[in-house]
């Protein structure tokens, strides 16, 4: 059986619903995780994701700013929000997938937007930059993101790190641009080492190949100048990291109109 599972920054779920629609009409994942729905749980278009053929949701969303959801063609079994900081800014939300899903064995998956950081690289100088740092920690450390061995579990979502050299358009160029700073780089390495995952992007597609997720508004040319970075993560567990088939980056959709600057990434699993 195969189970396909979506991350997406999307950049406002109201705005963008009709680029929602139209991605998920010709990809038809299983689950679909948004990023930035920038929508209160009240507010949220789910009359239309039902049409679409997902009538299943789990939502932790806000006005006007952050939010993460969980779509699904499949019931969900449980539903769940961490907080982290101290916050409750709508950065994470989990649900697991289970036989009533067609799965013998449950899964279960995570969804989280990490704080961008702001644009200068100094905690002392930049509160949001030093709310992400301690936000990675606080990942690192939190007991729920520790899959027991055996267990299937997915972490996906807008990470807002990217760790790798060649995660970015230019490695020395980046140093010391928020999102690519070394102790950023490190922080989030410790929390997938911390709870055993596996960065399954990279198993498939190894080091020095490029691979971005996202591609600055700034850029009046994005896909000319391609100077992006890989902000958007796909992690297994052990368990699952040898039934991934396939990661596809649909790149096209930056070029969309209205486009979020993130793009949707899809991890197939044969489960």
């Amino acid at each position: 059986m195969q189970f396909k599972v979506t991350t997406w920054n999307i950049n406002s779920v109201r705005l963008r619903i009709d680029l929602v629609a139209r991605f998920l009409k010709a990809a038809r994942p299983d689950v679909l995780c948004l990023q930035e729905t920038k929508c209160p749980d009240d507010a949220f278009p789910l009359k239309r994701f039902k049409r679409l053929g997902y009538e299943h949701a789990a939502l932790s969303g806000q006005k006007g700013y952050h939010g993460v959801a969980v779509l699904s063609r499949h019931p969900l079994e449980t539903f769940s929000v961490e907080n982290f900081c101290g916050k409750t800014d709508c950065r994470h939300v989990a649900v697991e997938l289970g036989e009533r899903a067609g799965l013998r064995d449950p899964i279960a998956l995570h969804n989280f937007y990490v704080p961008a950081g702001g644009d200068i690289p100094d905690p002392a100088l930049n509160v949001k930059f030093a709310h992400k740092l301690s936000f990675l920690d606080e990942m690192q450390a939190h007991m729920k993101l520790r899959p027991a061995n055996g267990t299937r579990a997915i972490l996906v979502g807008d990470l807002n790190v990217a760790p790798l050299e060649h995660d970015v358009w230019s490695h020395k160029q980046m140093l010391k641009i928020v999102s690519h700073t070394p102790i950023e780089c490190e922080k989030l390495t410790l929390a997938r080492a911390a709870g055993g995952w596996v960065d399954v992007m990279r198993e498939r597609t190894p080091e020095p190949t490029k691979l971005y997720t996202w591609w600055s508004y700034r850029s009046a040319d994005w896909m000319v100048s391609d100077r992006g970075r890989r902000l958007d993560h796909v992690w297994t567990s052990p368990a699952l990291a040898d039934r991934v088939s396939d990661i596809t980056i649909s790149k096209q959709a930056r070029g969309w109109e209205r486009p979020s600057d993130h793009v949707p990434v899809t991890a197939t699993f044969e489960v």
